[in-house]
This record gives C-alpha cells, sequence and structure tokens, in this order.
C-alpha cells in the first residue's frame, strides 16, 4: 500500500493506479464536471486513463461554479 493525499486527506491506495481508477474508487460526484490536479498541475480529461497515480502524490478534485449576474 502506498499514501497519496486526496483533497488535503491522507489516503491509502494499491498502486499502480490510473486517475480513472482514483476517481471510480473514490466514488468522485459528476466524474463528468470535475477537474483534477496532481501535485499542482491541472491534468487534461483525455489523460485521466494514462495518467498513473504515484506514492506521496497530492491530487485535487475541482468543481468549477459559475457564480449570477445582476
Amino acid at each position: 500500500m502506498s499514501q497519496i493525499k486526496v483533497n488535503e486527506e491522507a489516503l491509502e491506495v494499491q498502486l499502480p493506479l490510473s486517475l480513472s481508477e482514483l476517481i471510480a474508487l473514490r466514488e468522485i460526484f459528476q466524474p463528468e464536471m470535475v477537474s483534477v490536479q496532481i501535485n499542482g498541475e491541472f491534468i487534461e480529461r483525455e489523460q485521466f486513463d494514462e495518467t498513473v497515480i504515484q506514492a506521496g502524490d497530492e491530487v485535487d478534485f475541482l468543481y468549477f461554479m459559475g457564480g449570477g449576474g445582476r
């Protein structure tokens, strides 16, 4: 088992693990709407299947919300 951080929470995972697999493992709400950063760098959606999580990585799942106007 290896440790990573997901949205600031320590998590033990079995590697190798792709970003797509991590999204499924964490049951991410609306995965088609989430943006992902690994170690501060945004990952393109087309790269989710081929991006491999490494021990010690910090993964952030982000949802961008539009604000209201006047």
